[in-house]
C-alpha cells in the first residue's frame, strides 16, 4: 500500500527548507485556497484543497440534494417530544448531567468519560485548542476537513497521512509515524465511506500520543452477525489517549440543532473542557442527547442501518454500471465515493439537470475527477443514475 506524508503548518510556520526523503515532503504553508500543494513522493503538486468547503454549499434550493448525508426522515416521536417539552425551560441554564450521564451509559462509560459538544465539529476546535503542546500532528487522509481545519487554525503544523486509492483507501498503522503525538482518523471515513478494522486502530494507540478516532457516521454501519456498530472503539477503555468523536446530526436529522459527544479518558477530557465555553450545548440539544442514548433509539438505529444498507447496495450497483465510474473501496457508510475522469464537469452537468453531489477536490488526496453521492431511497437513485447515465453517454 502507498500512504504519503505531506507536511501543511500551521498560520505563520516558516516552510522547511530541504528536498522530500521517504515519502516525508518538506513542509510549507498554503497561503489561502488555491495556493500550491507540497508534495509527497510519487504525487503531483496541485492546488491546496479548501479545508472550509462543505456539502451544505453543493445543496443550493431546487436541486435534489446529494451532497449532504443528513437523513431527512420525518423526526419520531421518541425524539420530537422531548425536544419541544425542552422548550419550555430555556429560562433557565443548560444542565448537561441527565444527558451526560444517559450517554455513558449507553456506551458503558462513568458520566467522567463523556464531554458533550456542540456537534461534532466543536469536539475537534477542543481538541485543536485544549492540546496545543501537540509537537506533531499527523491527520489522515482523505477525511472529513474539519479536524485538519481546526488544528490549523489553532497553529498547528500539520502532516498528512495520504492513503492510497488503488488500495481501497485502507489504513496501514505503520505509515503513520511513530513519534507522532496527536493523530487524526475518521471511521467509517468521510468521504471515502471506508469501514476500518478496529484492530488497526487501536494499533495506532500508545502512551504518549491522543488518537482521535471520528466515529461521525458509525451509527449507519452494519455488518453480518454483529450486534452494534461493527469495528467502532466508543466502547474501548483500555487504549491509552483514545478520543471517540460522536455525531447525532446525521441519522437523526439534527444538523441545525448541534450535538455531539466526545469519549476518552476523564483527565484527556478535563483538559478539552477548559478550552469549551460556559453552556455550550443547548437544552433542546441536550434533551435530544439523551433521547437518542436510549435502548429505543438505539434499536431503531440498528434498523435505519439496515435499510440504508439495502439502498446502499442499490446506489452502488447503479453506480458500476455507468460508463468509465469506479466506486472506491467496500462503502460501509451514508455515501459512496466515485472516481470518473472530468467528473468536475460532470458534477456540472448534474448541477443543470437538478442534482447536486459532493465535489472531491476539497478532500486532501482526491482531486476533481472525484464525487461523493449520498445514499438515499432506491427510486431516487433510479432516477439520479438515469440522469447520469445521459451525461455520460452524451
Amino acid at each position: 500500500m502507498r500512504a504519503e506524508l505531506i507536511g501543511t503548518p500551521g498560520p505563520g510556520t516558516d516552510p522547511a527548507p530541504g528536498p522530500s526523503v521517504d515519502g516525508v515532503a518538506p513542509a510549507r504553508a498554503p497561503e489561502a485556497a488555491g495556493a500550491p500543494s507540497p508534495a509527497g513522493a510519487g504525487r503531483a503538486a496541485g492546488p491546496e484543497p479548501d479545508l472550509a468547503h462543505h456539502g451544505d454549499v453543493e445543496a443550493t434550493p431546487g436541486l435534489v440534494d446529494l451532497a449532504v448525508n443528513v437523513r431527512r426522515d420525518p423526526m419520531p416521536d421518541w425524539l420530537a417530544d422531548p425536544v419541544v417539552a425542552s422548550l419550555a425551560d430555556l429560562a433557565a441554564y443548560p444542565d448537561p448531567g441527565p444527558a451526560r450521564a444517559a450517554v455513558a451509559a449507553r456506551h458503558g462509560r462513568p458520566p467522567e468519560e463523556v464531554l458533550l459538544t456542540a456537534g461534532a465539529a466543536e469536539a475537534f476546535v477542543l481538541i485543536a485548542q485544549g492540546l496545543r503542546d501537540a509537537r506533531r500532528p499527523v491527520v489522515v487522509h482523505p477525511q472529513f476537513t474539519e479536524p485538519e481545519a481546526a488544528l490549523r487554525a489553532a497553529g498547528h503544523a500539520v502532516e498528512r497521512v495520504l492513503l492510497d486509492p488503488a488500495d481501497g483507501f485502507r489504513l496501514d498503522p505503520a505509515r503513520v509515524p511513530a513519534d507522532a503525538d496527536l493523530v487524526m482518523v475518521g471511521n467509517p471515513t468521510n468521504p471515502t465511506s471506508v469501514l476500518h478494522p478496529a484492530a488497526a486502530l487501536a494499533a495506532l494507540a500508545r502512551p504518549g500520543r491522543v488518537l482521535v478516532v471520528d466515529e461521525a457516521f458509525a451509527d449507519t454501519t452494519l455488518a453480518p452477525g454483529v450486534d452494534g456498530e461493527p469495528e467502532s472503539l466508543a466502547g474501548r477503555r483500555d487504549l491509552p489517549g483514545l478520543l471517540v468523536v460522536r455525531s447525532l446530526t446525521k441519522t437523526w436529522g439534527l444538523a441545525g440543532l448541534r450535538i455531539g459527544y466526545l469519549l476518552g479518558e476523564a483527565g484527556l477530557l478535563a483538559r478539552l473542557a477548559a478550552a469549551q465555553p460556559l453552556w455550550a450545548v443547548s437544552t433542546p440539544a441536550l434533551a435530544a442527547a439523551t433521547a437518542c442514548a436510549s435502548p429505543n433509539a438505539v434499536a431503531a438505529e440498528r434498523a435505519i442501518a439496515a435499510r440504508l444498507a439495502a439502498d446502499r447496495d442499490h446506489l452502488v450497483a447503479r453506480l458500476c454500471g455507468l460508463p468509465g465510474v469506479r466506486v472506491a473501496g467496500h462503502p460501509a457508510s451514508a455515501f459512496v465515493l466515485i472516481h470518473r475522469p472530468g467528473a468536475d464537469r460532470v458534477r456540472e452537468r448534474l448541477r443543470e439537470r437538478g442534482w447536486a453531489v459532493r465535489r472531491g477536490d476539497s478532500f486532501p488526496g482526491l482531486g476533481p475527477d472525484w464525487l461523493r453521492i449520498a445514499v438515499r431511497d432506491q427510486a431516487t437513485t433510479d432516477a439520479f443514475t438515469e440522469v447520469m447515465a445521459e451525461i455520460l453517454e452524451a
